[in-house]
């Protein structure tokens, strides 16, 4: 396996956090590649080296973030709910411009959508219809209900500041699934 030069890493993280930062500022629409070359501190060429366009840049970085999460929730499989969520929690917090840009954005709307999509995703295996609480209800349902209801607290946690701890966020929420998909 090829290690990648630190310097091409910096760059890479440069350009990330520049967009990340210039997304806070303003919609993604009127940002330019000369934006986030100046504000990266790199060379426009430096940008195409890496990304086809700011799109691409976007598209990539948001690729990375929902993989980062699957990762983080495969590690997580034989935890509760709770005990999974202070991962996830935790991971929201370390990134959270990232995360509060995305979801507060009205230029990222994909990325909303790819993230209920992980969510959905990652809890199909928990719902079971065949007994118990979730007996005889649609599994689909079931998906899209906690999968919006995860992404809409994510969504108000960092619209409104993180105004409870991530460890609270992740002991609430955890506990609210623990409760009605176990």
């Amino acid at each position: 396996m090829s290690k990648v030069d630190r310097r091409i890493t910096k760059s890479q993280e440069a350009i990330k956090k520049a967009v990340t930062e210039l997304m806070s500022e303003k919609g993604f629409d009127e940002i330019t590649i000369q934006d986030i070359a100046d504000r990266a501190d790199v060379n426009r060429g430096t940008i195409y080296l890496h990304y086809t366009d700011k799109y691409d840049l976007l598209d990539k970085m948001i690729e990375e973030h929902i993989n980062n999460l699957r990762e983080l929730c495969q590690s997580a499989s034989e935890m509760t709910f709770q005990e999974g969520n202070y991962v996830w929690f935790e991971y929201f917090e370390h990134n959270y411009l990232f995360f509060s840009t995305m979801l507060a954005s009205k230029g990222a709307p994909y990325f909303r959508s790819r993230f209920l999509d992980l969510v959905v995703e990652e809890y199909k295996p928990e719902v079971d219809t065949s007994e118990g609480k979730n007996q005889g209800l649609s599994e689909d349902v079931i998906l899209q209900f906690f999968g919006s209801a995860i992404v809409g607290t994510v969504e108000w946690w960092f619209k409104n500041g993180m105004p409870l701890p991530s460890r609270v966020m992740a002991e609430q929420t955890g506990a609210l699934l623990d409760r009605n998909l176990d």
